[in-house]
Protein backbone atom coordinates (compact mmCIF):
# COMPACT_ATOMS: atom_id res chain seq x y z
CA UNK A 1 0.00 0.00 0.00
CA UNK A 2 1.38 3.45 -0.93
CA UNK A 3 0.67 6.82 0.59
CA UNK A 4 0.79 9.88 -1.66
CA UNK A 5 -0.46 13.42 -1.43
CA UNK A 6 -1.98 15.45 -4.22
CA UNK A 7 -3.88 18.73 -4.32
CA UNK A 8 -7.56 18.43 -5.09
CA UNK A 9 -10.17 21.18 -5.06
CA UNK A 10 -12.15 21.70 -1.91
CA UNK A 11 -15.73 20.47 -2.25
CA UNK A 12 -18.37 23.08 -2.88
CA UNK A 13 -19.18 25.39 -5.82
CA UNK A 14 -17.00 28.53 -6.00
CA UNK A 15 -18.63 31.94 -5.83
CA UNK A 16 -18.86 34.09 -8.94
CA UNK A 17 -15.81 36.27 -9.36
CA UNK A 18 -14.01 34.56 -6.53
CA UNK A 19 -10.55 33.18 -6.78
CA UNK A 20 -9.87 29.61 -7.66
CA UNK A 21 -10.71 27.12 -4.92
CA UNK A 22 -7.91 26.63 -2.43
CA UNK A 23 -6.30 23.23 -2.79
CA UNK A 24 -6.38 21.03 0.23
CA UNK A 25 -4.11 18.18 1.05
CA UNK A 26 -5.49 14.69 0.75
CA UNK A 27 -3.84 11.42 1.60
CA UNK A 28 -4.36 8.75 -1.04
CA UNK A 29 -3.81 5.14 -0.10
CA UNK A 30 -3.63 1.97 -2.12
CA UNK A 31 -7.22 1.30 -1.16
CA UNK A 32 -10.00 3.75 -2.02
CA UNK A 33 -9.59 5.78 1.16
CA UNK A 34 -9.03 9.57 1.22
CA UNK A 35 -8.45 11.46 4.45
CA UNK A 36 -8.60 15.29 4.19
CA UNK A 37 -5.75 16.69 6.19
CA UNK A 38 -7.49 20.02 6.88
CA UNK A 39 -9.92 18.18 9.13
CA UNK A 40 -7.04 17.32 11.43
CA UNK A 41 -5.98 21.00 11.69
CA UNK A 42 -9.22 22.89 12.17
CA UNK A 43 -7.54 25.58 14.29
CA UNK A 44 -5.35 26.70 11.37
CA UNK A 45 -7.53 28.50 8.83
CA UNK A 46 -4.99 28.33 6.02
CA UNK A 47 -2.49 25.51 6.42
CA UNK A 48 0.69 25.95 4.45
CA UNK A 49 0.88 23.43 1.65
CA UNK A 50 3.79 21.06 2.00
CA UNK A 51 4.76 18.88 -0.89
CA UNK A 52 5.45 15.37 0.30
CA UNK A 53 7.27 12.69 -1.60
CA UNK A 54 5.41 9.44 -2.02
CA UNK A 55 6.69 6.77 0.33
CA UNK A 56 6.03 3.07 0.39
CA UNK A 57 4.25 2.13 3.59
CA UNK A 58 3.80 -1.57 2.94
CA UNK A 59 3.50 -3.74 -0.08
CA UNK A 60 2.84 -7.41 -0.59
CA UNK A 61 6.08 -8.88 -2.05
CA UNK A 62 6.08 -10.23 -5.55
CA UNK A 63 6.68 -14.03 -5.66
CA UNK A 64 9.34 -13.53 -8.35
CA UNK A 65 11.25 -10.92 -6.34
CA UNK A 66 13.31 -11.44 -3.22
CA UNK A 67 12.92 -9.11 -0.22
CA UNK A 68 15.33 -6.23 -0.22
CA UNK A 69 15.94 -6.35 -4.01
CA UNK A 70 15.08 -3.52 -6.40
CA UNK A 71 11.61 -3.76 -7.89
CA UNK A 72 8.65 -1.52 -8.62
CA UNK A 73 6.50 0.33 -6.15
CA UNK A 74 2.75 0.26 -6.04
CA UNK A 75 2.58 3.49 -8.07
CA UNK A 76 4.59 1.87 -10.89
CA UNK A 77 7.88 3.65 -10.24
CA UNK A 78 11.08 1.73 -9.55
CA UNK A 79 12.25 1.52 -5.99
CA UNK A 80 13.54 -0.82 -3.34
CA UNK A 81 11.03 -3.25 -1.93
CA UNK A 82 10.63 -3.22 1.86
CA UNK A 83 11.67 -6.35 3.72
CA UNK A 84 8.46 -8.00 4.91
CA UNK A 85 8.27 -8.92 8.54
CA UNK A 86 7.60 -12.55 9.19
CA UNK A 87 4.41 -13.04 11.21
CA UNK A 88 4.78 -14.39 14.71
CA UNK A 89 2.89 -17.59 13.90
CA UNK A 90 5.28 -18.44 11.08
CA UNK A 91 8.49 -17.90 13.02
CA UNK A 92 10.40 -21.12 13.56
CA UNK A 93 10.21 -22.64 16.99
CA UNK A 94 13.31 -23.86 18.80
CA UNK A 95 14.22 -27.20 17.29
CA UNK A 96 14.68 -30.38 19.25
CA UNK A 97 18.24 -31.43 20.10
CA UNK A 98 20.05 -33.02 17.18
CA UNK A 99 21.53 -36.49 17.51
CA UNK A 100 24.08 -38.27 15.36
CA UNK A 101 21.98 -39.62 12.43
CA UNK A 102 24.23 -42.67 12.16
CA UNK A 103 23.45 -43.70 15.72
CA UNK A 104 20.36 -45.84 15.11
CA UNK A 105 19.47 -49.28 16.33
CA UNK A 106 20.65 -52.18 14.17
CA UNK A 107 20.73 -55.93 14.82
CA UNK A 108 23.95 -57.37 16.19
CA UNK A 109 25.65 -60.49 14.88
CA UNK A 110 24.97 -63.42 17.19
CA UNK A 111 25.01 -67.20 16.83
CA UNK A 112 22.67 -69.86 18.18
CA UNK A 113 23.54 -71.14 21.61
CA UNK A 114 24.33 -74.59 20.22
CA UNK A 115 27.47 -73.18 18.61
CA UNK A 116 28.72 -71.89 21.94
CA UNK A 117 27.97 -75.17 23.68
CA UNK A 118 29.86 -77.16 21.02
CA UNK A 119 32.82 -74.77 21.21
CA UNK A 120 32.92 -75.10 25.00
CA UNK A 121 32.70 -78.90 24.91
CA UNK A 122 35.46 -79.05 22.31
CA UNK A 123 37.65 -76.82 24.45
CA UNK A 124 37.09 -78.97 27.55
CA UNK A 125 37.82 -82.15 25.57
CA UNK A 126 41.00 -80.56 24.16
CA UNK A 127 42.23 -79.70 27.66
CA UNK A 128 41.60 -83.27 28.82
CA UNK A 129 43.38 -84.73 25.78
CA UNK A 130 46.34 -82.42 26.28
CA UNK A 131 46.56 -83.43 29.93
CA UNK A 132 46.61 -87.12 28.93
CA UNK A 133 49.23 -86.34 26.31
CA UNK A 134 51.40 -84.57 28.86
CA UNK A 135 50.95 -87.38 31.41
CA UNK A 136 49.26 -85.16 33.94
CA UNK A 137 46.20 -87.40 34.34
CA UNK A 138 46.00 -89.95 37.19
CA UNK A 139 45.94 -93.68 36.23
CA UNK A 140 42.16 -94.06 36.49
CA UNK A 141 41.63 -91.01 34.24
CA UNK A 142 44.13 -92.35 31.71
CA UNK A 143 42.32 -95.69 31.62
CA UNK A 144 39.11 -93.79 30.92
CA UNK A 145 40.76 -92.41 27.77
CA UNK A 146 41.59 -95.97 26.64
CA UNK A 147 45.29 -96.14 27.55
CA UNK A 148 47.87 -95.62 30.22
CA UNK A 149 49.45 -92.46 31.50
CA UNK A 150 52.17 -91.06 29.28
CA UNK A 151 55.02 -88.67 29.85
CA UNK A 152 57.52 -88.49 32.62
CA UNK A 153 58.58 -86.40 35.50
CA UNK A 154 59.73 -83.59 33.23
CA UNK A 155 56.11 -82.36 32.90
CA UNK A 156 54.41 -80.82 29.86
CA UNK A 157 56.57 -79.17 27.27
CA UNK A 158 56.04 -76.02 25.20
CA UNK A 159 53.82 -77.80 22.71
CA UNK A 160 51.59 -79.12 25.45
CA UNK A 161 51.34 -75.63 26.98
CA UNK A 162 50.30 -74.20 23.61
CA UNK A 163 47.67 -76.92 23.27
CA UNK A 164 46.45 -76.10 26.78
CA UNK A 165 46.12 -72.42 25.89
CA UNK A 166 44.28 -73.11 22.66
CA UNK A 167 41.85 -75.61 24.17
CA UNK A 168 41.25 -73.50 27.27
CA UNK A 169 40.67 -70.37 25.22
CA UNK A 170 38.18 -72.20 23.02
CA UNK A 171 36.31 -73.53 26.05
CA UNK A 172 36.18 -70.15 27.77
CA UNK A 173 35.20 -68.41 24.55
CA UNK A 174 32.40 -70.94 23.91
CA UNK A 175 30.90 -71.08 27.40
CA UNK A 176 31.58 -67.41 28.21
CA UNK A 177 29.51 -66.19 25.25
CA UNK A 178 26.35 -68.10 26.15
CA UNK A 179 23.40 -65.83 26.98
CA UNK A 180 19.65 -66.19 27.34
CA UNK A 181 17.45 -63.71 25.56
CA UNK A 182 14.14 -62.89 27.21
CA UNK A 183 10.93 -61.50 25.81
CA UNK A 184 10.65 -57.76 26.48
CA UNK A 185 14.39 -57.30 26.95
CA UNK A 186 17.32 -56.42 24.74
CA UNK A 187 21.10 -56.10 24.94
CA UNK A 188 23.03 -53.14 23.61
CA UNK A 189 26.51 -54.32 22.61
CA UNK A 190 29.59 -52.15 22.54
CA UNK A 191 33.29 -52.63 21.99
CA UNK A 192 35.81 -50.03 23.21
CA UNK A 193 33.10 -47.36 23.37
CA UNK A 194 31.69 -48.09 19.90
CA UNK A 195 28.15 -49.29 19.27
CA UNK A 196 28.12 -52.80 17.76
CA UNK A 197 24.41 -53.58 17.57
CA UNK A 198 21.36 -54.63 19.58
CA UNK A 199 20.16 -58.15 20.39
CA UNK A 200 16.37 -58.55 20.60
CA UNK A 201 16.26 -62.32 19.98
CA UNK A 202 15.01 -64.75 22.61
CA UNK A 203 16.28 -68.15 23.70
CA UNK A 204 19.83 -69.46 24.10
CA UNK A 205 22.29 -67.35 22.12
CA UNK A 206 26.00 -66.98 21.76
CA UNK A 207 27.31 -63.43 21.93
CA UNK A 208 30.93 -62.43 21.59
CA UNK A 209 32.20 -62.37 25.21
CA UNK A 210 34.53 -59.48 24.40
CA UNK A 211 31.58 -57.15 23.82
CA UNK A 212 30.14 -55.06 26.64
CA UNK A 213 26.44 -55.84 27.23
CA UNK A 214 23.88 -53.38 28.59
CA UNK A 215 20.44 -54.69 29.47
CA UNK A 216 17.51 -52.56 28.28
CA UNK A 217 13.83 -53.08 29.05
CA UNK A 218 11.79 -52.57 25.86
CA UNK A 219 8.37 -53.47 27.27
CA UNK A 220 5.46 -51.05 27.46
CA UNK A 221 5.83 -49.30 30.79
CA UNK A 222 3.83 -47.00 33.05
CA UNK A 223 5.44 -44.35 35.20
CA UNK A 224 3.56 -42.52 37.93
CA UNK A 225 5.24 -39.31 39.02
CA UNK A 226 5.37 -37.60 42.36
CA UNK A 227 3.36 -34.35 42.79
CA UNK A 228 4.90 -31.94 40.28
CA UNK A 229 4.36 -28.13 40.43
CA UNK A 230 2.21 -26.66 37.66
CA UNK A 231 -0.20 -23.78 37.01
CA UNK A 232 -3.64 -23.37 35.47
CA UNK A 233 -4.72 -20.78 32.89
CA UNK A 234 -5.13 -18.15 35.61
CA UNK A 235 -1.66 -18.75 37.03
CA UNK A 236 -2.87 -20.49 40.21
CA UNK A 237 -0.30 -22.91 41.64
CA UNK A 238 -1.20 -26.60 41.35
CA UNK A 239 0.27 -29.97 42.23
CA UNK A 240 -0.16 -32.60 39.51
CA UNK A 241 0.48 -36.35 39.58
CA UNK A 242 1.13 -37.53 36.02
CA UNK A 243 0.81 -41.04 34.58
CA UNK A 244 3.07 -41.62 31.55
CA UNK A 245 2.75 -44.56 29.14
CA UNK A 246 6.00 -45.09 27.24
CA UNK A 247 8.54 -47.57 25.96
CA UNK A 248 12.05 -47.67 24.51
CA UNK A 249 11.84 -47.61 20.71
CA UNK A 250 15.53 -47.16 19.81
CA UNK A 251 17.81 -48.92 22.30
CA UNK A 252 20.99 -47.41 20.85
CA UNK A 253 19.91 -43.82 21.43
CA UNK A 254 18.24 -44.55 24.76
CA UNK A 255 21.48 -45.93 26.22
CA UNK A 256 24.16 -43.94 24.40
CA UNK A 257 22.67 -40.46 23.86
CA UNK A 258 21.71 -39.83 27.50
CA UNK A 259 23.11 -41.19 30.73
CA UNK A 260 19.74 -42.28 32.14
CA UNK A 261 16.75 -42.27 29.80
CA UNK A 262 14.25 -42.70 32.67
CA UNK A 263 15.54 -39.61 34.40
CA UNK A 264 15.49 -37.74 31.10
CA UNK A 265 11.82 -38.68 30.64
CA UNK A 266 10.98 -37.36 34.10
CA UNK A 267 12.65 -34.07 33.33
CA UNK A 268 10.76 -33.82 30.03
CA UNK A 269 7.47 -34.25 31.89
CA UNK A 270 8.39 -31.55 34.41
CA UNK A 271 9.37 -29.17 31.61
CA UNK A 272 6.10 -29.81 29.77
CA UNK A 273 4.06 -29.06 32.89
CA UNK A 274 5.78 -25.68 33.13
CA UNK A 275 4.78 -24.80 29.55
CA UNK A 276 1.23 -26.18 29.41
CA UNK A 277 -1.55 -24.75 31.62
CA UNK A 278 -3.25 -27.62 33.42
CA UNK A 279 -7.02 -27.83 33.79
CA UNK A 280 -7.98 -26.78 37.32
CA UNK A 281 -9.69 -29.24 39.69
CA UNK A 282 -13.32 -29.66 38.77
CA UNK A 283 -12.83 -28.58 35.14
CA UNK A 284 -14.76 -30.11 32.27
CA UNK A 285 -13.75 -33.30 30.51
CA UNK A 286 -12.96 -31.38 27.33
CA UNK A 287 -10.45 -29.17 29.18
CA UNK A 288 -8.82 -32.23 30.74
CA UNK A 289 -8.55 -33.93 27.32
CA UNK A 290 -7.00 -30.79 25.82
CA UNK A 291 -4.41 -30.71 28.61
CA UNK A 292 -3.61 -34.39 28.08
CA UNK A 293 -3.17 -33.94 24.32
CA UNK A 294 -0.89 -30.93 24.75
CA UNK A 295 1.27 -32.68 27.34
CA UNK A 296 1.52 -35.81 25.21
CA UNK A 297 2.65 -33.85 22.14
CA UNK A 298 5.32 -31.90 24.02
CA UNK A 299 6.76 -34.87 25.91
CA UNK A 300 6.73 -37.08 22.81
CA UNK A 301 8.56 -34.42 20.79
CA UNK A 302 11.21 -33.97 23.51
CA UNK A 303 11.72 -37.71 24.07
CA UNK A 304 11.80 -38.80 20.42
CA UNK A 305 15.46 -37.79 19.76
CA UNK A 306 16.67 -40.16 22.50
CA UNK A 307 14.73 -43.17 21.22
CA UNK A 308 11.75 -43.02 23.61
CA UNK A 309 8.18 -43.41 22.39
CA UNK A 310 5.53 -41.70 24.53
CA UNK A 311 1.92 -42.78 24.04
CA UNK A 312 0.06 -40.77 26.68
CA UNK A 313 0.72 -38.28 29.48
CA UNK A 314 -2.35 -38.19 31.70
CA UNK A 315 -2.80 -35.96 34.76
CA UNK A 316 -3.94 -38.62 37.25
CA UNK A 317 -4.56 -36.22 40.15
CA UNK A 318 -4.76 -32.43 40.15
CA UNK A 319 -4.99 -30.41 43.35
CA UNK A 320 -4.21 -26.91 44.47
CA UNK A 321 -0.87 -26.13 46.05
CA UNK A 322 -0.90 -26.03 49.87
CA UNK A 323 -0.33 -22.26 49.97
CA UNK A 324 -3.50 -21.53 47.94
CA UNK A 325 -5.65 -24.56 48.73
CA UNK A 326 -7.67 -22.91 51.50
CA UNK A 327 -8.34 -19.73 49.54
CA UNK A 328 -9.37 -21.63 46.40
CA UNK A 329 -11.64 -23.88 48.47
CA UNK A 330 -13.48 -20.86 49.86
CA UNK A 331 -13.66 -19.34 46.39
CA UNK A 332 -15.14 -22.51 44.95
CA UNK A 333 -17.74 -22.72 47.70
CA UNK A 334 -18.69 -19.09 47.09
CA UNK A 335 -19.04 -19.73 43.37
CA UNK A 336 -21.27 -22.75 43.99
CA UNK A 337 -23.41 -20.76 46.42
CA UNK A 338 -23.79 -17.91 43.93
CA UNK A 339 -24.73 -20.38 41.21
CA UNK A 340 -27.33 -21.96 43.50
CA UNK A 341 -28.79 -18.57 44.40
CA UNK A 342 -29.01 -17.59 40.73
CA UNK A 343 -30.81 -20.82 39.87
CA UNK A 344 -33.25 -20.37 42.78
CA UNK A 345 -33.98 -16.77 41.77
CA UNK A 346 -34.59 -17.77 38.17
CA UNK A 347 -36.98 -20.51 39.25
CA UNK A 348 -38.90 -18.13 41.55
CA UNK A 349 -39.23 -15.47 38.86
CA UNK A 350 -40.49 -18.02 36.35
CA UNK A 351 -43.05 -19.34 38.84
CA UNK A 352 -44.32 -15.85 39.69
CA UNK A 353 -44.60 -14.91 36.03
CA UNK A 354 -46.48 -18.10 35.20
CA UNK A 355 -48.90 -17.60 38.12
CA UNK A 356 -49.71 -13.98 37.29
CA UNK A 357 -50.11 -14.76 33.59
CA UNK A 358 -52.56 -17.57 34.26
CA UNK A 359 -54.64 -15.49 36.65
CA UNK A 360 -54.97 -12.62 34.22
CA UNK A 361 -55.43 -14.58 30.99
CA UNK A 362 -58.20 -16.75 32.44
CA UNK A 363 -60.05 -13.72 33.76
CA UNK A 364 -59.98 -14.79 37.37
CA UNK A 365 -58.82 -11.38 38.55
CA UNK A 366 -58.55 -7.93 37.06
CA UNK A 367 -55.44 -6.10 38.22
CA UNK A 368 -54.17 -2.62 37.67
CA UNK A 369 -50.49 -1.76 37.81
CA UNK A 370 -50.40 -1.22 41.56
CA UNK A 371 -52.26 -4.43 42.36
CA UNK A 372 -50.07 -6.37 39.92
CA UNK A 373 -46.90 -5.12 41.66
CA UNK A 374 -48.29 -6.06 45.06
CA UNK A 375 -49.25 -9.54 43.86
CA UNK A 376 -45.84 -10.11 42.31
CA UNK A 377 -44.16 -9.00 45.54
CA UNK A 378 -46.29 -11.26 47.74
CA UNK A 379 -45.83 -14.27 45.44
CA UNK A 380 -42.06 -13.73 45.29
CA UNK A 381 -41.79 -13.60 49.08
CA UNK A 382 -43.96 -16.69 49.45
CA UNK A 383 -42.02 -18.74 46.91
CA UNK A 384 -38.64 -17.71 48.33
CA UNK A 385 -39.77 -18.55 51.88
CA UNK A 386 -41.06 -21.92 50.73
CA UNK A 387 -37.83 -22.78 48.99
CA UNK A 388 -35.82 -21.64 52.01
CA UNK A 389 -37.73 -24.04 54.27
CA UNK A 390 -37.41 -27.02 51.93
CA UNK A 391 -33.71 -26.33 51.19
CA UNK A 392 -31.83 -26.74 47.92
Amino acid sequence: MTTTTSPVPEPGPPADGAAAPRPVRLIHTGSTTEIPVHLLFRDDPDPAPVRLRPAVVSRRPDPEERPGQPGRRADGRPGEQPRPRRPAAARPRPSVPRVDPELVERPARVLPGVAGVLAGVCGAAGCAATSWWAGALPPFAAEAFGGTARGGAAGPGPVQWAAYAAAGGLGLFGFGGLARGRTGGAWVLGLFGRYRGTVRRTGLLWVNPLLLRRRVDVRLRHWRSEPVPATDRSGVALRVVVLVVWRVRDTARATLVVEDHERYLRECVEAALLRVPVAAPGASRAAADATQDALTRLVAADAAPVGLEVFAVRPARVEYAPEVAAAMHRRRIAALDAQHRASVLTSVVDSVEDTVTRLTTRGLVELDDYERKVLVKDLTVAFCAGRGETGP
